[in-house]
Order: C-alpha cells, then structure tokens, then sequence
C-alpha cells in the first residue's frame, strides 16, 4: 500500500514513489513472459532498460511502455506482461535422437533467442520458453535422423545452422528470433565409444604404416637413382680414359712412323755420302755380335751358322743381300723410265711396205708425241 503525502513536495512524491516501487521489484520474479509477479499499478511507473511492459485496460491491450517514465490510470489500467528485450539462453534439455545408421545419441544443447516483438510473444504463444525448447528438441532430433554417426561431429556447424532456421521459421508469429543454437554434449553409448576408439587406433597404425612404407620407398629410389648417377659417372669417366688413350696410342704411333721414316730418310742420306757403305758394314757387325750375345736368353733350343766365329764372313753376307735388294730396287726404277719396244718379224715385213712408211712417216711428222705413244 502507499503512504499519503501532502502534494505540495514533488520531489517526496517521486522519491517515495520509487522506493515503494523497489521494495514492490525485489519482491517480484520477473521473467520474460507470464502474468505472475506483475507490477501493480502506482499510476507513476519506472520502465528499466531493454524491458517492455504490456498493459491492458479492462482486459484488453492498450498500449506497451517503454523504458524510463511513463503514467497510467489507476484501477482501470494493468501491467499484465513484462518482457526483457535482452538476448537470452535457454538450456534445451537432454534428449535421445537416432542417426540415420540406428545409433542412439544422447544429446544436449543452449538456445539464444531474443524478442523483438512484445506484443506477438505477450498473445502469440502461452509459454514462449516451453514452445520454443520443444521446437529445439524435435528439430535436434529430425536433423540428426538424416545424417550417420561419422559425419555428425564433422557437420556440427551446418547442424545448428539447420536448427536455428527452423526455429526462425515456425517462432516468426511468436515475436521470438533465435540467433544460434550450439550443441552441448553429445554422449554415445559405451559399445560403440569402443569401437570409435578401436578405429582411431587403427587409423592410426594404418597412417604410420604408410608414412613407414613411403619413407622406405623414397630412400629406395633416393639409392637406386644414386647408383645409376653413379654408373652412369663411372661409365663416362672409362669413355673419356678409353678416348684419351686411343688418341694417345694414336699420336705414339704417328710418331713412331714419323721417326721411323725420318730415320729411314737419313739412312739414305748417309749411304749416299762418302764411305757409307763402310759405316753400314761396321753397324751390321755390331748388331751381328749384339744378336749372339743375348743367344739362349728366353729359350734353350738354338739355331747356330756355321761359321759363327767368321764375323768377316757374316758381314759381308749381309752386305751383299744389301747389294742386292738395292740393285733389284734400281732396276725396277730403270724399268719404269726406259721404253722398250719389241718388234716382230712379221711388224718389220710390214714395214717393207711403201704405203706402211708413208703413213708411218706423215703421223711421225703430224704428231711426234702420238708417234711415241703408239711406239709405247
């Protein structure tokens, strides 16, 4: 009840006014919605931030106060709803669903909604808490009946989305938007939390035994491409040895020939002078006594002249087939120079002949040249 006042202190009125409304508050459970524990009417009502009170004159709606100050007609005016404008949770309480592979889940979640109008949550729904977590429980329980057991951690995310759309849709006439619908706990039944863990576990050797097989692949291939790499380095470095010892075999030899054949040119040359005939003597005699010394070296059958004690006479055999091979040389060089023309009886009868002479003596003088060859 309120205290009379005299009219004369508008400031006492207020402030007695407000402390009567306080004490009237902490009394008072407000929720966001019902008709219990309302504010009665003190004709000079306080509004708080983000609430809105519905009030009703003779029963029926008349208008919704808004925060701060605000009058209404004593007797004939009611606040019959109060609710809170701010985002409120709701705890969805735990529930059973089945997946779609007929596995039994127990599940739980908290539900943020707010309202935005007043007026529909205050006459659109009797117990807008009620309503709006049975919606949430047969939604949970519709969405995870289309999904398996394996995808319903991996599509948690896209599960509350699904949910908090299908609450928008049917809490849109009760003035209710849900902003996010967020899954609590998910409990499994003991047999099939074993066998989850029984497939980690397997998963698990299963990654480590490729990782295992690919590692020993690679370090295969890593030491097969090192042996190729390495023949193949062995093999080129024999090509270039091969190469560079037949290019030297190759210069050896030009070189030998080439000193070979400058000796054999000097040789010559030395022959030719004065008394070369009796140097070559004196080398072959040398050689001759050279050869007998190193005799029964590398073999014990031998094959003795005669005369082995008569250098003279094995010097000068040698010398004569020198002789020889170069006078057989000569001649065939003669051979090659001189003309020789053999004439038969029966060509001399033939130029007996007048008319053979004539025609011998007019081509003798048309063409000395043709003459000879024809002689040839």
């Amino acid at each position: 009840m309120l205290k009379l006042v005299r009219p004369s202190s508008t400031a006492k009125l207020k402030s007695v006014l407000l402390r009567e409304q306080q004490k009237i508050l902490k009394c008072q459970q407000l929720s966001y919605s019902g008709t219990r524990n309302t504010p009665y009417n003190t004709i000079i009502m306080f509004v708080p931030q983000q609430e809105a009170w519905i009030v009703e004159r003779f029963g029926k709606y008349n208008s919704t106060l808004n925060p701060g100050l605000n009058f209404l007609v004593p007797i004939i005016d009611t606040v019959k709803y109060v609710q809170v404008l701010k985002e409120l949770a709701i705890e969805v309480p735990e529930q059973h669903a089945i997946t779609a592979d007929n596995v039994t889940l127990k599940i739980d979640g908290v539900l943020y909604i707010r309202i935005v109008d007043p007026y529909k949550t205050s006459y659109g729904v009797d117990d807008p808490e009620f309503a709006i977590t049975q919606l949430a429980q047969t939604t949970m329980r519709s969405e995870l009946g289309k999904i398996a057991l394996d995808t319903v951690f991996k599509e948690r995310d896209a599960l509350n989305i699904y949910i908090v759309d299908a609450i928008n849709k049917a809490s849109d006439s009760w003035g209710i938007k849900c902003l996010r619908y967020e899954i609590r706990n998910i409990e499994l039944p003991q047999k099939v939390q074993e066998a989850m863990q029984m497939q980690v576990e397997a998963e698990r050797k299963k990654r480590a035994a490729i990782l295992e097989s690919e590692g020993i692949k690679e370090a295969d291939i890593n030491v097969a491409q090192g042996k190729k790499q390495a023949r193949i380095l062995n093999s080129e470095a024999n090509k270039l040895e091969q190469i560079n010892q037949a290019q030297g075999e190759a210069e050896a030899i030009i070189a030998k020939a080439q000193a070979q054949a400058k000796s054999v040119e000097v040789v010559a040359e030395a022959l030719k002078q004065r008394k070369g005939m009796d140097a070559v003597s004196m080398r072959i005699a040398e050689q001759y006594v050279a050869a007998f010394g190193n005799l029964a070296k590398k073999g014990n059958t031998l094959l003795l002249p005669s005369n082995t004690g008569d250098v003279s006479s094995m010097v000068s055999q040698a010398m004569s087939i020198y002789n020889t091979l170069s006078t057989s040389q000569k001649d065939s060089d003669q051979d090659k120079t001189v003309n020789t023309v053999n004439v038969s009886q029966d060509d001399i009868n033939k130029l007996t002949d007048t008319s053979t002479i004539d025609t011998v003596y007019k081509d003798a003088d048309s063409d000395p040249k043709d003459d000879q060859s024809d002689r040839k």
